[in-house]
């Protein structure tokens, strides 16, 4: 086995001993903040990486979201890089009809929304109700937008409509919490999407882990901060994923580095009553299918249509699967399983799910933005990440690039709190 599964079944044992704590809750504590080690020109590699590896997943799977493993080999065979889609504009979806390769949806949106909300921020201190303001704003804005476009002009004010319907779930969420009426939040968060524990978070957690290169204890804790739109265990989910993203932006970062920003826990998940940590179980439930797809097929073909080692790691999930595609919980669960059959290799994780299927879209950009911090834009696959920076750029009005350098000046002038 790899070396680096040691250190996941170290976790366990490791955490059973501290239950037997007799300090009843988590102390508060000022957390140090690490030197990265990056240079500024490495800590750009590594943001960029971040923004334009979430994307070359988000577009990899956007031809074929929520599409069944089925209809995903009958339409496009085994999927191993960049299509062009053909679907109608949707208010999660794309904007457009028929992107080329390289189109992106709301997970993509989701990045450049929190790049903008961070670059008028104190890094080290963010404030939850600013974060709703500015989702609120945005929202405002597209009201704006519709309300001075003339009626007639059914095309303009239908393009408005999608803008106003992805956000429309979480202006109501941020109204109530900048209100600070305990009760109203209470009541838009349990019809947020339904009440159903979706993936709220994690659309943007990685952008936020970025942000604090080497300290995922304090990525943890301000991504937390950020995730009441997460029910439940949720919100561990994203700041879990937000940590693994800030681990990977270590000058000679390792995988260790990825999964041993697992065992971090400020919130005292571990200690939950009589269920313990969630987040923990999904981590060895993706390690056991790991190791038993490993000694199924470890050979170089393991992410071939053909392989039995993936065929067994598709079917192992499908058995855990939620009623929801884009329920939180599969959605990491599946990220972690990927990236772990793949050994993190970018391009292999990228395959994995999309060809898995489910939430496709979301799994890929929430890992492809980990690992695109991890290895950095530089060693994203070429054809990739051009095609998406020009289609981002050109069509969908998202400079990636741009987004990237406000971003490094912002990180680079935060170091201290």
């Amino acid at each position: 086995m790899r070396k680096y599964l040691l250190l996941i079944f170290i976790i366990p044992l490791f955490y059973s001993c501290k239950k037997e704590s007799k300090t009843p809750e988590i102390e508060p504590q000022i957390i140090p903040i690490i030197d990265s080690g990056l240079s500024e020109e490495e800590l750009y590699d590594k943001i960029l990486g971040m923004l334009v590896g979430s994307a070359i997943g988000d577009a990899m799977g956007a031809p074929t979201e929520m599409w069944s493993r089925e209809a995903i080999n009958s339409e496009y065979g085994f999927v191993e890089k960049l299509d062009s889609m053909i679907r109608q504009p949707s208010p999660e979806g794309t904007w457009l009809v028929d992107l080329p390769a390289g189109g992106t949806t709301d997970d993509t949106r989701w990045k450049a929304l929190t790049v903008n909300y961070l670059l008028g921020q104190e890094l080290y201190d963010l404030s939850a109700s600013d974060f709703a303001k500015h989702i609120l704003q945005q929202y405002e804005g597209y009201q704006s937008e519709l309300n001075s476009t003339e009626e007639t002009d059914s095309l303009s004010r239908e393009k408005i409509d999608l803008k106003l319907n992805w956000l429309i779930e979480w202006a109501k969420v941020s109204q109530a919490y900048i209100s600070k009426d305990v009760d109203a939040y209470a009541d838009s968060l349990s019809r947020f999407y339904g009440g159903e524990m979706v993936c709220g978070g994690l659309l943007y957690a990685p952008t936020l882990g970025a942000v604090y290169p080497a300290n995922p204890e304090i990525a943890y804790s301000e991504s937390y901060k950020l995730s009441f739109f997460d029910i439940g265990y949720a919100r561990d989910l994203t700041a879990l994923t937000a940590a693994m993203t800030s681990a990977g932006m270590k000058k000679g970062a390792t995988k260790n580095d990825l999964l041993a920003a697992l065992t971090i826990d400020p919130k005292g998940y571990f200690k939950s009553r009589l269920v313990g940590r969630t987040a923990q179980k999904l981590l060895l439930d993706a390690t056991e299918i790991y190791q038993k797809s490993y000694e199924l097929d470890s050979s170089e073909f393991r992410l071939t249509a053909e392989s039995e080692g993936l065929k067994f790691a598709f079917a192992a999930l499908d058995e855990k699967n939620q009623d929801m595609p884009f329920h939180a919980g599969e959605i990491y669960f599946q990220v972690l399983t990927a990236m772990m059959y793949a050994d993190f290799d970018f391009q292999g994780t990228m395959v994995f799910l999309v060809n898995y299927g489910r939430d496709n879209d979301t799994t890929a950009a929430v890992a492809g933005g980990i690992l695109g911090a991890f290895v950095g834009f530089d060693q994203l696959p070429q054809e990739s990440r051009e095609l998406v920076l020009s289609v981002s750029k050109n069509l969908l009005n998202i400079d990636l690039e741009a987004l990237a350098k406000e971003l490094t000046n912002k990180v680079s002038q935060n170091k201290k709190p």
